[in-house]
């Protein structure tokens, strides 16, 4: 995951941008609000290099959080676990682009 204390994208390895979008689809099919829009663009992050604006990230984390609050009662454990590790990674993530990067002056 690469970003810097200017840009407003991130890059996230395909594979998370795979499974996050698999567990979007299924927020979009309870109706989760705001899975939409980054549904759309997780699906198209492969045209991007897997690029995304922080701010869909950022709330496809809080979609997948709602999804995995949502279903805690029906779905298996392991589908719930796999759901809150995608949200916490993506949120991770968001979190990691906001720190600011420290020089080598500093050490």
């Amino acid at each position: 995951m690469t970003t810097s204390p200017f840009q407003r994208t991130i890059a996230l390895p395909a594979p998370v941008c795979e499974e996050a979008a698999e567990h979007l689809e299924k927020a979009a099919h309870r109706a989760v609000d705001g899975a939409a829009v980054p549904l759309k663009a997780f699906r198209a992050a492969a045209e991007s290099d897997f690029t995304l604006p922080l701010s869909v990230v950022e709330q496809a984390a809080a979609c997948l959080l709602v999804l995995a609050t949502e279903t805690a009662q029906t779905v298996r454990p392991s589908a719930l676990r796999a759901t809150i590790s995608v949200a916490l990674r993506l949120r991770d993530a968001v979190e990691l682009a906001h720190q600011p990067a420290l020089s080598s002056r500093f050490w």
